[in-house]
């Protein structure tokens, strides 16, 4: 059955490293290019405020273009970009694991589709990892840590 091999942390971990080497060919190449991502995977730094957080689809749309496109970064298990939202065109650090990343599109076309980022339970681990972080990060003692 296909929820067997999407749902197997292999099959995660395979479609992780295939959508890092298609994000490296795409900056190899400079091709600007958009991303779908399972925004419960999605961290911001800082964190976005309240009214904009709550206009986010579950699967959001990030177009990587211009400024966003230059400020990419991959890491070892994520692709990182500055991006303003709202009106205000609040400035964050988004961080999208790779298997948070539902496509990735060309030019309006779709290039790459990754069904492991519709699977709940990878996302419930980086949920609660993300509250203890949080909560670490917001404890005065723990401030000069992050300085």
């Amino acid at each position: 059955m296909i929820n067997d091999i999407i749902e197997n942390e292999r099959y995660k971990n395979l479609v992780s490293s295939q959508i890092k080497e298609v994000l490296l060919y795409l900056l190899e190449v400079d091709q600007e290019f958009a991303v779908t991502a399972n925004i419960k995977g999605v961290t911001f730094e800082p964190q976005l405020p309240e009214p904009i957080t709550s206009q986010l689809a579950p699967f959001s749309l990030f177009v990587l273009s211009n400024y966003s496109f230059d400020s990419i970064a991959i890491t070892k298990d994520s692709l990182q970009f500055e991006a303003g939202f709202g009106k205000e065109n609040f400035g964050s650090v988004v961080t999208v694991p790779f298997y948070a990343i539902f496509q990735i599109i060309v030019d309006e076309s779709i290039l790459f589709v990754n069904p492991a980022a519709t699977i709940e339970s990878f996302f419930a681990s980086a949920d609660q990892r993300q509250r203890s972080m949080n909560a670490f990060k917001h404890n005065i003692s723990n401030k000069k840590l992050f300085q």
